[in-house]
């Protein structure tokens, strides 16, 4: 099995690559491969699309990637391979984004992706560092993990999506603040897995053994 992390020049994979591979070993998941090739997009059995930065320049690099972003959506839409959006990966998922410019986004799952307005204005944006997972909806993604288990966030914009059972989890930052997303076989994950310690990995080996 080979599991393609999908670089289009939007973040530092340096992290998520150790982490990915540290787990595909563990749970013997195959190979993780960090890759800026379509080709091997095309035939990875599974996706994970990170992301660092605002929503338009991280839609517009993607986009950019012509070969890479048609064959990962190709391999979504039509071939169902289980995907993973990590932080902006995410939230292009989304129908829109609203940071500086409406931006089209994937259209995935639906919603927009606002600025973080928490009802306590003594917490500041970006809303970062550890914060409690709160459980909504059931998924193989969580299985060892609880409402109450530690994952690390760094962002100031969240993701409200426009059907409620597909927000699997939220944090409370003064007001909900969307965790976890999916639907059919994809996910989201607003916080980065890769740095959340044992909550983080296990959700990451719970990815990439997982049977949609």
């Amino acid at each position: 099995m080979l599991t393609a992390i999908i670089d289009y020049e939007s973040g530092n994979l340096h992290s998520a690559e150790k982490a990915f591979q540290r787990m595909a070993r563990e749970m013997d998941a195959g190979e993780v491969v960090v890759t800026s090739d379509a080709d091997v997009v095309a035939r990875a059995d599974r996706l994970v699309l990170p992301g660092d930065g605002a929503f338009p320049a991280c839609a517009g690099e993607l986009r950019g990637h012509k070969g890479i972003y048609d064959a990962m959506v190709e391999a979504v839409e039509q071939k169902g391979r289980p995907f993973l959006g990590i932080c902006v990966g995410m939230q292009l998922m989304a129908t829109t984004g609203h940071e500086y410019q409406e931006t089209s986004g994937l259209g995935w799952v639906g919603g927009d992706v606002v600025k973080i307005e928490p009802s306590d204005t003594s917490l500041k944006v970006p809303h970062m560092g550890w914060n409690d997972l709160v459980i909504d909806h059931p998924h193989p993604v969580f299985d060892g993990i609880q409402s109450g288990d530690h994952v690390y966030f760094v962002h100031s914009y969240h993701f409200r999506v426009t059907q409620a059972a597909e927000r699997l989890a939220h944090v409370d930052y003064a007001g909900d603040v969307t965790a976890v997303i999916g639907r059919d076989t994809m996910l989201g994950m607003q916080f980065h897995p890769e740095k959340s310690q044992a909550t983080g990995l296990r959700m990451i080996g719970n990815f990439l053994t997982w049977k949609p």
